[in-house]
């Protein structure tokens, strides 16, 4: 559900219009604007979306087309590391782990 209304479209930055004619300058770039909707023109790009502390690499798809490049990101998600057998396992936030006791 868009919240910014019909008649306005979507809001693209002015510098992914201009990257738009050219594809190979947007390919493996880094991308700071997370307010900027995705076209159809970038399906099948890799970008480099920046979300405040590194910049994460994102394919788009389809799918992705009219979303919001913040979108994209997961932020709220449990870091994750390999086991012993190659196996990719959860690993428990910092909170979880401190034992809470109740007088």
């Amino acid at each position: 559900m868009p919240r910014r209304s019909i008649w306005k479209g979507s809001f693209v930055d002015a510098f992914l219009l201009r990257m738009k004619k050219k594809i190979s300058l947007l390919l493996n770039r880094k991308i700071g604007s997370r307010r900027s909707s995705i076209l159809p023109e970038f399906v099948d790009c890799s970008v480099r979306i920046y979300n405040g502390k590194t910049p994460l690499r994102c394919k788009i798809t389809e799918e992705k087309v009219g979303h919001k490049e913040s979108l994209l990101l997961h932020g709220n998600e449990d870091f994750r590391e390999q086991g012993p057998e190659g196996e990719k396992v959860k690993k428990k936030r910092i909170w979880h782990e401190k034992e809470i006791r109740f007088r």
